[in-house]
């Protein structure tokens, strides 16, 4: 069967994040949320997403195929009734489309000629860019119990200062030694190739992908996940970095999404809780307004390629778009619009040319090309965002 991962209903209030990929190559948990799904379905998967992603991120149809509604994280049982699924027949959870039936020839669905099938279990589904953070720990959990399933860890080297090791897995070529791993409260995974510094205070639930590095003394409690090849230093504290991203220096981050290749400045700083304790409020690009969370705890939602300097200060519950450059002292506003250069003083427009020529240099030291596909991108970002812009 051919399983192809749809976008779905939620992708503007996922944005800045799928501006530069589907919902599907959102990392909450320890995997993306397409890794998810093909580990699950034991099958590659392909993408329907908008037209400017679909070059990097192409569809495959043949004739018989699965949709399936990517805002919606995989368990056995769904999987399972994906896999059973036949023709003209769709399963839902409550009003909403989780996957569906189709053949080629079908250009227009009409699910009331369907059968549809409920799906009654509990599921995670990641339909803000706060669900990134707030969901991360079960996340964390349901991908703990995939990945190490029928699996036996590596050894803790003996240095290490453990509790409730019997929540600790380890991948193989890991660097760990003098450091303090808590799994009470949640499983620690650290992945393979990584790196933990001496001194370092891990407490789960926690996610070290493939290649990343933890610097000396850091501390990191979850439900964090530090995406393959980041370095991570300072306090965290439930966040979620995608891959690529960087904060290597002291400061604090707090209930924080970061997407790939940001960096942020030594001794930076986001507050995830405002002064009089109210609900914080973010930036909604769909109604283009700052939209209640429900939440206490909200701090910094950063989009690809955007960095900031030394001690910046992002205030409660800030979103930075893609290839946003933060610099100079005091807050800046809350909503940062993409490829905006500046700080607290005024922003002005941070033009592709200088963008890209930034972007190629960060990438070739992980020995990674930026190309046309990465360019056309951005450009399209950069178009699509002018509007937010004081230009």
């Amino acid at each position: 069967m051919n399983y192809i991962l749809f976008d779905g209903p939620f992708r503007n209030n996922l944005l800045p994040f799928t501006y530069t990929r589907p919902v599907a190559d959102i990392r909450v948990g320890i995997l993306t949320i397409r890794e998810k799904w093909e580990a699950y379905l034991d099958s590659t998967t392909t993408t329907v997403t908008e037209d400017y992603l679909s070059d990097k991120y192409p569809m495959v149809e043949m004739e018989e195929n699965i949709m399936i509604n990517a805002s919606y994280l995989p368990n056995l049982e769904l999987s399972e009734m994906i896999k059973s699924l036949e023709k003209n027949q769709a399963i839902f959870k409550d009003e909403d489309i989780i996957a569906f039936f189709t053949n080629e020839a079908q250009d227009d669905i009409d699910f009331s000629t369907y059968e549809a099938l409920e799906f009654n279990d509990d599921i995670i589904k990641i339909e803000n860019t706060w669900d990134i953070f707030s969901k991360n720990g079960e996340a964390i959990q349901e991908d703990f119990n995939l990945l190490t399933k029928d699996r036996k860890s590596k050894p803790i080297p003996s240095s290490n200062n453990v509790i409730a090791p019997e929540n600790i897995f380890i991948e193989e070529g890991v660097e760990i030694e003098f450091a303090t791993l808590n799994a009470s409260k949640g499983p620690i995974y650290i992945g393979k190739n990584t790196l933990v510094m001496e001194g370092s205070l891990l407490r789960g639930p926690l996610a070290l992908c493939e290649g990343s590095i933890i610097k000396l003394g850091a501390r990191i409690y979850g439900p964090t996940t530090v995406g393959p090849f980041c370095k991570i230093g300072g306090e965290v504290n439930n966040a979620v970095l995608f891959a690529y991203s960087n904060k290597g220096h002291d400061g604090f981050l707090g209930n924080s999404v970061l997407g790939e290749w940001c960096n942020l400045g030594a001794d930076t700083n986001t507050s995830n809780l405002k002064n009089d304790y109210s609900e914080v409020r973010l930036w909604n690009y769909k109604t283009e307004s700052f939209t209640k969370t429900g939440l206490q705890f909200c701090g910094l939602m950063m989009g690809d390629h955007s960095k900031c300097a030394i001690n910046t200060m992002f205030n409660t519950g800030t979103v930075v778009g893609v290839n946003a450059n933060v610099f100079g002292s005091g807050f800046p506003r809350n909503f940062i619009p993409s490829f905006s250069w500046g700080g607290h003083g005024g922003f002005t427009t941070y033009l592709t040319k200088k963008a890209f020529e930034v972007a190629q240099a960060v990438m070739s030291r992980r020995n990674m090309d930026f190309n046309e596909q990465d360019a056309a991108i951005l450009e399209h970002v950069f178009e699509e965002t002018k509007k937010f812009r004081r230009e």
